[in-house]
């Protein structure tokens, strides 16, 4: 099964899954960012699909094209965003809806968008944890792949609590596009 990572960021997530062996045939960011990096330091092919624009001319139908031809021009069968900053659209669903994943730092249905973990400590709860779903295109709304709960401690900060979120998080959705790589299909 042919991998895709999408990412924006410092590349954390493509690191792990590299370390751990996942069998990465392509990573594609949208920006210059650190993943390009550590792509080149595993040998990873890496592309950028540049997003034009951030303001309100942004083309997300036409780059979300051009994201979809490049993918299906190098074979991808399965799409794990790691970090990737531009939310696609339709052509995405269209090419490879139920086969693109993500991950998210909470316990979804609970705490959905960009600061889930911000909210999780206004809110008071004494567990969260993170997410690994199917994408769809209402954003953390996909079917459920697995989850796994972190204990929110007294003294948590934003930064704490996110950051073992993120240890565990990385563990669990490396565990998870393995267990789905080998059997040929996510549900």
């Amino acid at each position: 099964m042919r991998l895709a990572v999408l990412a924006s960021g410092s590349g954390t997530i493509l690191d792990a899954m590299a370390r751990r062996g996942l069998p990465i045939s392509l990573v594609m960011v949208d920006r210059a960012c650190g993943a390009e990096k550590v792509a080149a330091d595993h040998g990873l092919m890496c592309v950028l699909v540049e997003r034009d624009s951030f303001g309100a001319d942004f083309d997300r139908v036409g780059y979300t094209r051009r994201v979809t031809e490049r993918l299906q021009a190098e074979g991808i069968e399965l799409v794990a965003m790691a970090g990737f900053g531009t939310v696609l659209d339709q052509p995405m669903q269209d090419a490879y809806g139920g086969r693109i994943l993500n991950t998210h730092p909470s316990l979804l249905p609970a705490f959905p968008g960009w600061h889930a973990v911000e909210d999780a400590l206004e809110y008071g709860v004494k567990v969260t944890g993170c997410t690994v779903h199917v994408a769809t295109l209402e954003v953390d709304a996909g079917p459920i792949l697995a989850q796994h709960p972190v204990a929110v401690e007294l003294d948590d900060t934003v930064d704490t609590l996110h950051e073992r979120i993120k240890t565990v998080e990385r563990d669990l959705y490396i565990r998870t596009i393995q267990e789905i790589i080998n059997r040929g299909h996510v549900l």
